[in-house]
């Protein structure tokens, strides 16, 4: 799966802040992600995260 920095994910399981939407903000072997409703961070190993993502809401560069 291909993702870029500041694309817009939504995950499969809900963060306990209720929101499901994340940002990127690093990728490589890990993928740093921020909760775009209370600003949490985490990393997690790239077979993880695409694990874990449902869908791309939006693409850097795309309005």
């Amino acid at each position: 799966m291909e993702l870029h920095i500041n694309d817009r994910l939504e995950l499969k399981k809900q963060h306990p802040c209720g929101s499901k939407t994340w940002r990127v903000l690093r990728v490589g072997m890990d993928i740093k992600l921020r909760c775009e409703l209370c600003g949490h961070e985490l990393m997690l190993p790239r077979s993880r995260a695409e694990k874990a993502i449902r869908r791309i809401l939006e693409r850097e560069g795309e309005a």
